[in-house]
């Protein structure tokens, strides 16, 4: 079976298919030992609580099982043992990834509250306000009718909207300049603290603020409609908007706390700006003090003195909504950075989406907030998950380091876990408070020291989580791997460099949050040349004579392309933009990961009648050819300097030029359907040779011809000027430390 095929049965892609016997051996290979597993009454071992699977052994005339984690034997109960057989297995012996539907579990329907900022930056910011009323309406008419709904808007000040008032709008409002704790919020709202989570929606105090769309759709189109831009502002000139973000995400979290906690929940932040006053503020009022940027926080800078305090603000707002099991999404719909760098742990934590866009008006924010609810299984529900669990048993040959990803330690350890972390670190049960088909999570192993007991070592994931029919599911997926060789010469057969790619690249976004960006990339240099030396062939100190193993000889390309990629290369963009890319990278799958590090280029010429893929070069930058560019957050489309000139000229629009015009539309039609499958929606660019946009495609391509190099023989393509080494000088010096080390 293939590593493609183990991936569609499992979900599951580890960086090594074979693990080294002991530490030391571990330390030899240097690539993270681990794996990415994308998750979406069973029988459980009473001596370690996994779940019986494909590797149990199982005892058919005694109708016994044997636990293959800690080798507990225990019986099956009375209406297992009678249905099966060696004719008639159970189903967990069948298939290595289960979904049971719990009979006796369920759970209310999810909860989605809306805060919508009021604050405009400027006067003619009134267009963008009302593009995001229109579009907050459209998407009522899209959720599923039996879903609970809430509303706050927030400016200088705090609205909580009583959705249950039919008379007329009727709202709550608090000063956002305070931290409000969740006793005051249920005060001041007189619903009072509920203890019960049994209680849940319908009670009296919940149906004034949570109301199905059905019931709620009126008077919030009705509060809408009503809606005007916050008018405390006055000096826009000067001074910021006064704009209290981390206020209205503090009350927010403080009103599902009461009314919904432990129950399915997203709150949907849809904001234009940064927060400038109250808890969690960024920046400060007077425009004179500039956003804080890379440098200015790396200096430490007087307008960088807020971002301590605010990730700080937003780390708390985090433990507090992974602990009622609730999710925060952020939509940023501005051009000035909104504080995203300082609320990536809000969103990060709870599994929260993160859509970067210019603006409300902007495809990029209605595409995406609309996608979220079109995305529908074929019996209509949300194709989601809520407030899930995640737990990892270990065999006793291993433990786990940590996790990078959508998730949240729940600090619960043992003997299954490491001492150092990595990550979120320090348990083998972690809060997943939303999931969905592409929510991926990495997690970090250690081998320990002594020799295994068995030829493999056993993994299982239980993940239980509240399915949007209303029933808690639990999906279990059990692995089993192979010890190689004490030698470790077979283990390279076993390496899948896709995977190990993205788990460096986590393990490198982890490493950025407390070093410098240049001690991670000679780091990851130094591993690099430390990987190849141990698994190509070579003679010491030829570089002439050096051959890398197949399985290896797309890894230098995959670490080079991430060292240029603004997931690690800071240059010209703002802490905003560096925490959106990094957001992403940790939460998405394999495929869509490694678009991120190296993006995907395909040709469209007269030469070939379909699209090719082509080298990610600025070789390929011909005149005479179009070129897509997909770098998972843009979608770029590029027309060479020839094929701009006979566009200009319209020869599209002359029928003896049908074939030219046919060439025009290929490549926008193959952009749609990626703009129309992924989410959040990219960005979607058209440009040409030496257009003002075409700096997208120039900044992502090896700059194999540059303005230093002699390409007189190459004269057809485009020259990239930068002083950025080319993968070609890459693999040449890597190769010269390699075999001289």
């Amino acid at each position: 079976m293939d590593l493609q095929q183990q991936e569609d049965m499992n979900g599951v892609r580890m960086s090594w298919n074979l693990w080294p016997n002991n530490k030391n051996d571990m330390n030899r290979i240097v690539v993270p030992l681990g794996c990415v597993y994308t998750p979406l009454k069973q029988q459980t071992c009473k001596g370690c609580a996994a779940i019986l699977n494909p590797f149990c052994f199982v005892d058919f005339r005694a109708k016994t099982w044997t636990c293959n984690f800690c080798g507990y034997k225990q019986p099956f109960p009375p209406y297992y043992a009678e249905h099966i057989s060696e004719a008639q297995l159970p189903q967990e012996k069948t298939s290595s990834t289960l979904e049971y539907i719990l009979p006796n579990a369920s759970c209310l329907p999810p909860v989605f509250l809306f805060l919508l900022d009021t604050a405009l930056n400027t006067r003619e910011d009134d267009a963008e306000f009302q593009k995001a009323k229109e579009t907050l309406q459209t998407t009522l008419q899209t959720m599923p009718q039996s879903t609970l709904v809430g509303f706050m808007s927030f400016g200088a000040l705090v609205n909580v909207y009583e959705l249950g008032f039919q008379e007329m709008v009727k709202s709550h409002a608090f000063m956002g300049t305070k931290a409000y704790s969740r006793e005051q919020v249920a005060m001041l709202l007189g619903v009072g603290l509920r203890n019960d989570p049994r209680a849940g929606a319908r009670s009296e105090a919940a149906q004034r603020f949570l109301l199905p769309v059905q019931e709620a759709e009126f008077a919030l189109n009705a509060i809408l409609e009503d809606l005007k831009p916050d008018s405390w502002s006055l000096n826009r000139e000067k001074q910021r908007v006064q704009r209290c973000t981390g206020g209205a995400l503090n009350i927010a979290v403080g009103l599902l706390e009461t009314l919904y906690a432990g129950h399915a929940g997203r709150i949907i932040l849809l904001t234009s700006g940064p927060c400038t006053a109250g808890p969690g503020n960024i920046v400060g009022r007077e425009k004179a003090e500039n956003m804080r940027s890379h440098l200015d926080l790396m200096k430490e800078q007087p307008n960088a003195r807020y971002a301590q305090g605010a990730m700080k603000f937003y780390a708390g707002l985090a433990a507090r909504a992974v602990s009622i099991g609730h999710t925060i999404d952020l939509f940023a719909c501005s051009l000035d950075q909104v504080g995203l760098h300082e609320m990536r742990v809000l969103v990060e934590r709870t599994g929260g989406y993160v859509v970067l866009a210019d603006g409300f008006s902007t495809n990029v924010f209605r595409d995406s907030l609309l996608k979220l609810f079109s995305r529908v299984d074929s019996a209509g529900n949300l194709d989601m998950g809520f407030n899930g669990k995640l737990t990892a048993v270990c065999s006793r040959e291993f433990k786990v380091a940590g996790a990078v990803g959508p998730v949240c330690s729940l600090r619960k350890g043992g003997g299954s876990v490491t001492d150092a972390e990595i990550g979120e670190g320090g348990t083998t049960v972690w809060a997943v408070t939303s999931l969905d088909r592409s929510t991926s999570i990495a997690f970090y192993f250690e081998v320990n020291d002594d020799k295994p007991a068995t030829q493999a070592a056993f993994l299982q994931f239980q993940t239980l989580y509240h399915h949007p029919s209303g029933k808690k599911r639990l999906r279990v997926t059990t692995l089993a791997r192979a010890f190689s060789d004490p030698s470790l010469v077979d283990i390279g057969s076993a390496f899948d460099q896709e995977c190990a790619a993205v788990m460096v690249a986590r393990f490198c976004m982890f490493q950025v949050e407390s070093q410098e960006n240049f001690d991670v990339m000679r780091r990851l240099d130094r591993m690099l040349i430390r990987i190849i030396s141990k698994f190509a062939a070579y003679n010491r100190g030829d570089p002439s004579s050096f051959q890398l193993a197949e399985e290896f000889t797309l890894f230098p390309q995959f670490v080079f392309y991430l060292r240029r990629s603004p997931l690690l290369e800071t240059f010209n963009c703002s802490p905003d933009e560096t925490a959106f890319y990094r957001a992403c990278l940790v939460r998405e799958s394999v495929t869509n990961s490694l678009v991120m590090i190296q993006p995907a280029l395909m040709e469209y010429s007269f030469e070939s009648n379909a699209p090719t893929p082509v080298l990610l070069d600025s070789l390929s930058l011909k005149k005479d050819v179009i070129l897509l560019l997909d770098t998972f957050f843009q979608v770029v489309l590029w027309r060479g300097e020839q094929v701009q000139h006979w566009f200009e000229l319209g020869y599209q629009e002359k029928e003896e030029y049908a074939n030219f015009k046919e060439l025009l539309i290929a490549p926008a039609e193959d952009a749609r359907e990626i703009l129309a499958e992924r989410f959040p929606v990219p960005k979607y660019i058209q440009t040409y040779a030496n257009g003002s946009q075409a700096r997208f495609v120039l900044s992502r391509v090896n700059p194999s011809r540059t303005h230093r190099t002699d390409s007189s023989h190459i004269a057809d393509s485009t020259t990239v000027i930068t002083d950025d080494v080319s993968l070609r000088t890459f693999m040449e010096s890597l190769i010269k430390y390699a075999v001289a080390s």
